[in-house]
């Protein structure tokens, strides 16, 4: 694995198409994630990040790429004074964020048996940078809801901060 890059791999009891729905729903990716997406979903185009009626919107926050049920990628979103007092983060390591270069999340989605296998990876992140550190939770967490809400019908309640 690059020392730039995070790598998250698990396996998901769906089918391609409900799991690329669930990562470009807004409805969808608000229960397990928080947030609503607003995007067209063709390379180029930008998102919108709406986390409980706070919006961030960049021109550099757009899709890189996107084939529906097989991989969507797209460059992480801006950090602002906002979010960083919503996810109650020191102003020290917000500091270090904005910083940072900017990264890019990709989810590559493959048929395996009556499964999905899902390989999320977060590059171009700094090798000791803050944000690489605060993924190396919030994937984790972040997945796991994802998979409980497309195997069960319910997300995972937002582990205790």
């Amino acid at each position: 694995m690059d020392s730039d890059s995070f790598v998250y791999t698990t396996y998901i009891r769906t089918t391609p198409e409900e799991l690329w729905r669930a990562l470009t729903d807004p409805e969808l990716t608000r229960r397990y994630w928080g947030v609503a997406f607003e995007s067209e979903w063709t390379p180029g185009a930008p998102m919108v990040w709406d986390e409980n009626g706070r919006r961030t919107e960049d021109a550099e926050q757009v899709v890189l790429e996107a084939e529906p049920g097989r991989r969507l990628s797209y460059t992480w979103h801006t950090f602002t004074p906002a979010w960083a007092e919503a996810v109650r983060l020191e102003e020290e390591a917000y500091e270090r964020l904005t910083r940072e270069r900017r990264s890019r999340v990709t989810f590559v989605i493959e048929p395996s048996g009556d499964m999905v296998k899902l390989t999320v990876t977060h590059g171009d992140l700094e090798p000791d940078g803050t944000i690489k550190g605060l993924i190396g939770e919030g994937w984790p967490a972040l997945i796991s809801s994802l998979k409980s809400l497309l195997e069960t019908g319910e997300e995972l309640p937002e582990p205790a901060r």
